[in-house]
């Protein structure tokens, strides 16, 4: 009976996982930053991700990344539990400051949505930071 009851608990487990990470929203934010001011934007940058994650349940991850051939070039993995934590997300006050002060230093902005290939191995990726 407890054998059971605990596979039949691992499979809500793992049925509410399916379904929480097909509400998930992943983009890859392709940035282009004025030379000038590219220093500046990094601090807001690295400031709003932390931010974010440190404070919102539904940012599952901001991850900030430079190229290294053109550190004008940024790029941030954003994957957000729902539409929801999105737009949660973009109403707070860390993230209007940090949308706010970098307007200008922006030179493009793209924020195209992207799908998983493989949810399984999404789900693999989460469970090796516990």
């Amino acid at each position: 009976m407890k054998q059971k009851l605990t596979i039949m608990l691992f499979a809500l487990v793992l049925s509410a996982t399916a379904v929480a990470q097909e509400k998930m929203i992943v983009r890859l934010a392709e940035i282009e930053v004025y030379p000038e001011h590219l220093q500046e934007y990094l601090k807001y940058a690295n400031e709003v991700d932390r931010l974010s994650v440190e404070r919102e349940p539904g940012v599952v991850c901001l991850f900030p990344m430079q190229s290294a051939e053109d550190s004008t070039q940024i790029r941030i993995l954003e994957i957000y539990a729902s539409e929801e934590a999105y737009q949660s997300h973009i109403k707070t006050d860390h993230f209007q400051t940090y949308k706010q002060g970098t307007m200008h230093m922006v030179k493009s902005l793209k924020l195209p949505t992207m799908k998983p290939l493989d949810p399984e191995t999404m789900k693999l990726i989460f469970n090796k930071q516990r």
